[in-house]
C-alpha cells in the first residue's frame, strides 16, 4: 500500500472515532473508512485479539497472543476472563501485585488503540465501546473507566445486541422485529430489538453475566479430570498449570467440535504421578459434548422466552434471529433455536466481529461520517446429504440432512457423522443435494459417490461426511471410514450455480422452439385457431414445452 492510500484512508475533515468490542474472550477494534466498516488487525492479518493479560519472565506487558501463550505455564502470571470481574471491588493478582478489574481491561484497551493508531497513521482519542445488555450501572462505570485509564474518551457506552444489529440491518429499510441472541465467551443476553434505518430499539433484555462459552470449556475440563481420576489415579486440579493446558486444550476441543462430529482433547506430559509422566489423549464426540451442556443451552432458551414476554411479544411476532458471539458457532444452539422459535438463525456477519462492526458504525454516526451496508460472501444455498431415517413418522430412505446451511459466510467447512444400517456392509453410496426439503428427494442431486471396502463391522460403522465450499463455489466433499481412516472424495466445480453449461443451451433452445424463427410465440399468430385434432395436439405439446422450459428457466434464476 503506497503512502497516498494510507493517508486518504481516513477522511480529514471528520474525527477519528473507533468501535470496541471488549469482550469476555476476545475483544476487537473497527472503524469507518470511505463508508466501509475495517475491523482493525491487531497482529498481522489477525482481527481478534485475546482478552488475556500477563507479565512476561522479563518483566515486559503481554496482551493478546502472547499472554494467551504464557498462560498454560504461567497462570499466576496471567489474568483472563476479566469482563466477568467488571464492576467489583476485589482486586485480582499478576505477576505478585494486585490490579483493579478496570486497570486489566484498560491494558487490553491501551493495546487495541495502539494498534489502531499504527494502521490509521492518526490518533486515537475517541471510543464506542459495548457492554452486555445486562450489564449494570456499576459494570458500565467500571467499563468507562477502564477507557479512561486507557487514554480514551468513551463517548458512549452501547449494548452489544444494539452494536449486533447495527451490523446486520446498516442501511436497511423498513421497521422489523429481531431477537439477538448474544452467546460469547463469558456472557450471555438476549433482546428483543426493533430496526427501523439506523434505529435500533431494544424493546428488552433478559440474561446472565456469568454464562458463556468458557462454562462449556469447563464442562470439557471436568470430564478430562474425571478421565485421568478413572484412568491414571491422577489428580490434575491441583496442578495450577495443569490446569491451565487443560483450560486451553478444552477450548481448541470446543472449537473443532462445532465443525466436526469427532474432536481429540490432548496433552502430552500433562503431569507426573508417582514419577511416571501422564499423557491425555481423550476422543469426545459432538454428542457427548452437547450433552453437557445441554442444561445451558435451556437456560438461555428460558431467557428468550422473558426477554419476548417483558416486550409483550409472541414468538410468532419476531422477524428474524440474529447471531452474536462464538459461542453460538455451536450446531446445539442453532437446532434448538431453530425448534423453539421456527426461523433459522442468520449467521452470515462474522458472530464474533460483528459486535465491533455496529460499534464502529455507531461511532462513525456520532462523528458523522456516511455509511455503507457492511457487505459478506455467503452461500445461498443449503448443502447436504440423504440418510435412512424418520419423515413424518415413518421410516424413510432419502432424509435430507443439512451440512452447510444457506447464508452461511464461506468459505466454510463442516462435517458430520453417519452410520452404517447393516452388519459387515461393504460400501456406502454418497449423495450430495443442494437445496432446503427435509426429503432429499425434492431438492436438487449435484453429485454421487461410492466409498468401497468397508471394515468388517457391526452395523452402526461411523462414517464421517465432510463438506468444504470455498469463495469460487467449488464444493468439495469426502467421506471416511473412521475406523480404518479409508477415504473418498470428489470435487463439485461451481456448485452455487444451479445451471451447468449444457443445461443452459437445451433450456435457449426449448424457449427458441416456442417463439419460431420469427421470434413470435408459437401459436400466437393464430389465435382463433380450432380446437380440433390437428390444432389441439400442437397446442398441447406447445403448452407441455413451455411448461418444460419455464420450470428449466426458474431453476436457472434460483
Amino acid at each position: 500500500m503506497n503512502q497516498s492510500t494510507v493517508e486518504s484512508g481516513v477522511e480529514p475533515l471528520v474525527e477519528t472515532i473507533v468501535g470496541i468490542d471488549l469482550g469476555t474472550t476476545n475483544s476487537e477494534i473497527a472503524v469507518v473508512r470511505d463508508g466501509r466498516v475495517e475491523v482493525i488487525p491487531v497482529a498481522g492479518a489477525v482481527r481478534i485479539l485475546p482478552s488475556m493479560v500477563g507479565i512476561g519472565d522479563d518483566g515486559a506487558l503481554l496482551v493478546g497472543q502472547p499472554a494467551r501463550n504464557q498462560y498454560a505455564a504461567h497462570p499466576e502470571r496471567t489474568v483472563r476472563s476479566i469482563k466477568r470481574r467488571m464492576g467489583e471491588s476485589a482486586r485480582v493478582a499478576m505477576a505478585g501485585k494486585d490490579y483493579a478489574p478496570q486497570e486489566i481491561s484498560a491494558m487490553i484497551l491501551r493495546h487495541l488503540k495502539s494498534r489502531a493508531e499504527a494502521h490509521l497513521g492518526v490518533a486515537v482519542n475517541k471510543a464506542v465501546i459495548t457492554v452486555p445488555a445486562f450489564f449494570s450501572d456499576v459494570q458500565r462505570q467500571a467499563t468507562r473507566e477502564a477507557g479512561e485509564i486507557a487514554g480514551l474518551e468513551v463517548v458512549r457506552i452501547i449494548n452489544e445486541p444494539t452494536a449486533a444489529a447495527l451490523a446486520y440491518e446498516s442501511r436497511h429499510q423498513g421497521a422489523r422485529k429481531a431477537l439477538v441472541y448474544d452467546l460469547g465467551g463469558g456472557t450471555f443476553d438476549v433482546s428483543v430489538v426493533n430496526l427501523e434505518g439506523d434505529v435500533v430499539e431494544v424493546l428488552a433484555s433478559h440474561g446472565n453475566n456469568h454464562l458463556g462459552g468458557d462454562d462449556f470449556d469447563r464442562k470439557l475440563v471436568d470430564f478430562a479430570l474425571a478421565q485421568l481420576q478413572q484412568k491414571h489415579r491422577a489428580d490434575a486440579s491441583r496442578s495450577p498449570a495443569a490446569m491451565a493446558r487443560l483450560q486451553r486444550a478444552a477450548e481448541a476441543t470446543k472449537i473443532a467440535l462445532s465443525d466436526a462430529p469427532f474432536a481429540t482433547l490432548a496433552e502430552e506430559y500433562l503431569l507426573e504421578q508417582d514419577g511416571i509422566p501422564v499423557h491425555l489423549a481423550l476422543e469426545v464426540s459432538r454428542e457427548q459434548y452437547e450433552a453437557m451442556i445441554e442444561p445451558y443451552i435451556t437456560e438461555t432458551l428460558d431467557a428468550v422466552h422473558v426477554a419476548l414476554s417483558g416486550a409483550g411479544l409472541a414468538v410468532a411476532d419476531i422477524d428474524e434471529i440474529l447471531l452474536v458471539g462464538g459461542a453460538t458457532r455451536t450446531p446445539l444452539v442453532l437446532r434448538r433455536l431453530e425448534q423453539e422459535l421456527g426461523k433459522q438463525p442468520r449467521a452470515e456477519v462474522d458472530p464474533d466481529l460483528c459486535v465491533a462492526m455496529g460499534a464502529a458504525i455507531q461511532a462513525a454516526l456520532i462523528a458523522g461520517t456516511q455509511t455503507h451496508r457492511v457487505l459478506v460472501d455467503v452461500t445461498p444455498y443449503t448443502f447436504g446429504t440423504s440418510f435412512l431415517g424418520e419423515l413424518h413418522g415413518e421410516p424413510y430412505a432419502h432424509c435430507f440432512a443439512p451440512l452447510i446451511r444457506k447464508n452461511t459466510p464461506v468459505p466454510v467447512s463442516k462435517s458430520d457423522v453417519f452410520f452404517t444400517v447393516f452388519d459387515a456392509q461393504e460400501t456406502v453410496e454418497v449423495c450430495v443435494y443442494q437445496g432446503e426439503d427435509p426429503d432429499a428427494l425434492n431438492n436438487i442431486e449435484i453429485g454421487r459417490f461410492v466409498i468401497e471396502g468397508l471394515s468388517d463391522a457391526p452395523a452402526g460403522n461411523p462414517i464421517v461426511l465432510g463438506l468444504s465450499l470455498d469463495l469460487n463455489g467449488l464444493l468439495e466433499v469426502t467421506a471416511r471410514e473412521k475406523k480404518s481412516g479409508l477415504q473418498r472424495s470428489i470435487t463439485i466445480g461451481n456448485a452455487i450455480a444451479r445451471f451447468e453449461q449444457d443445461q443452459l443451451a437445451t433450456a435457449r433452445s426449448r424457449v427458441q422452439a416456442l417463439f419460431g424463427e420469427d421470434g413470435q410465440q408459437a401459436g400466437s399468430a393464430s389465435v382463433d385457431g380450432g380446437a380440433g385434432d390437428e390444432t389441439g395436439a400442437p397446442g398441447i405439446q406447445a403448452r407441455r414445452l413451455g411448461v418444460e422450459a419455464q420450470a428449466l428457466v426458474e431453476k436457472a434464476e434460483r
